[in-house]
């Protein structure tokens, strides 16, 4: 299985990533191979930035994937890092870097390539500290002697002062380091960034392919894969996560209840209040999976594991506190990331509305509540419908304005009743 198997509806940006792909391969085959000037011509230089490389080839230094969220991105990103490092003996004989077999592929799709570093945060942002240690790393000679890749998943987190520190790092690269950027859009990274990347657009992929790659690759029955795909909308993650995940069924269905609960002000604020809870209980739940084998491992790095009285040694206080920091700030971002994903829900629901309303011939997204969501038609009209998913769409600018969850999502509620 080639790595772009799992890039789902993204044609023509697999065939741009294969054609780079191959590109970087040949350069570094011929540096491999020791391809020179011939005697008595000078060498031409390297090219070292995007506009020179660009102008030679297909290949470049520094990436930008953008799309909606489910798109893909951090997925293309991983299948283009793991075509970069391919070692298969199929490419001398013409075949194409990315074969999905090999110890170069194989390690970069896992996460385990010694030339391939993943970025990723569970917290709100990525500051200056972290973003150097990048930086130094991006410095470095590949170990294997490709190319050394560094995708950062949620570049769109960097605060104004890890960005100027990797701006640097993106201006003037090392000859073998690949940055591959991932962000909702292009607005969400610095300008003086994208514009030293190549830029590449991921689409919301076809309900139709995310059900096709649930059933291949994960074995869901195709039922409740094209019931998890049409749900979300073409939404790659949280589809799978909804055909194989019980809880995140029962949170949706409680979810969709909330229009027909608002009724009256002591309602909306009953539903409001249960919305904020079961977000807690998500951020709960991803603490007590994690945080408990995180402490446990560090009070076993300095010392204090169980059976050793528990007693942290001296000097060390400051790194539990620091882990207490970090996973203070993860329960702050799960539990919004989960009340996010709830008001998407209901978004959904509300499109679905309008669409019965307008007599548009497009299949509801949520067919299970198809009695609730006629109900609601019935008894209201497409401005009051539209008015509502704008005070979603508030509710959810509001949290990310760092609102206090409760207020915002009662405010909601309210302008839920009123239409």
């Amino acid at each position: 299985m080639a790595v772009w198997d799992d890039v789902v509806g993204q044609d023509r940006l697999t065939a741009q990533l294969a054609a780079a792909a191959r590109d970087a391969d040949a350069l570094v085959t011929a540096e491999h191979a020791g391809a020179g000037p011939r005697p008595g011509e000078q060498p031409e230089p390297e090219p070292q930035t995007s506009a020179d490389r660009s102008s030679a080839s297909q290949m470049t230094h520094a990436w930008l994937f953008t799309g909606p969220p489910g798109s893909g991105r951090s997925t293309a990103a991983r299948a283009f890092a793991a075509a970069l490092q391919c070692v298969s003996p199929d490419r001398a004989l013409g075949g194409a870097p990315g074969c999905g077999f090999c110890d170069g592929c194989h390690t970069s799709l896992v996460g385990t390539h010694a030339d391939v570093e993943i970025v990723r945060t569970d917290v709100l942002s990525i500051g200056v500290k972290e973003t150097r240690d990048l930086v130094r790393r991006s410095s470095l000679s590949p170990a294997g002697g490709r190319w050394q890749v560094i995708v950062l998943e949620d570049a769109d987190r960097l605060t104004e002062g890890a960005g100027n520190v990797l701006l640097k790092a993106v201006e003037e690269p090392a000859p073998r380091t690949v940055w591959l950027l991932c962000a909702p859009s292009v607005e969400d990274v610095l300008p003086t960034i994208r514009s030293r990347c190549r830029h590449l657009s991921l689409r919301t992929p076809p309900v139709a392919a995310v059900a096709d790659v649930l059933v291949r690759r994960d074995g869901i029955e195709p039922e409740a894969a094209d019931r998890a795909a049409r749900a979300t909308q073409g939404h790659i993650g949280r589809a799978r996560r909804l055909a194989t995940d019980e809880r995140a069924r029962a949170r949706r269905a409680a979810v969709l209840k909330l229009p027909l609960r608002t009724d009256d002000i002591g309602g909306c604020l009953k539903a409001a209040q249960e919305l904020i809870d079961a977000a807690g209980e998500d951020a709960k739940q991803v603490a007590e999976d994690v945080d408990t084998k995180e402490t446990e491992e560090l009070r076993a790095a300095l010392g204090a594991a169980a059976g050793t009285g528990g007693r942290l040694p001296r000097g060390t206080a400051g790194a539990m506190k620091e882990l207490q920091d970090k996973q203070k700030r993860r329960s702050t971002r799960t539990q919004r990331d989960s009340l996010d994903l709830a008001l998407v829900d209901l978004t959904s629901f509300y499109r679905d509305v309008l669409a019965l309303q307008m007599g548009a011939s497009v299949p509801l997204a949520n067919d299970e509540v198809r009695d609730s969501i006629h109900r609601i038609a019935g008894s209201s009209t497409p401005e009051r419908t539209l008015r509502r998913i704008e005070a979603v769409i508030a509710c959810r600018e509001a949290l990310d304005r760092n609102v206090a969850p409760l207020l915002a999502v009662e405010a909601m509620a309210v302008a839920l009743r009123a239409g």
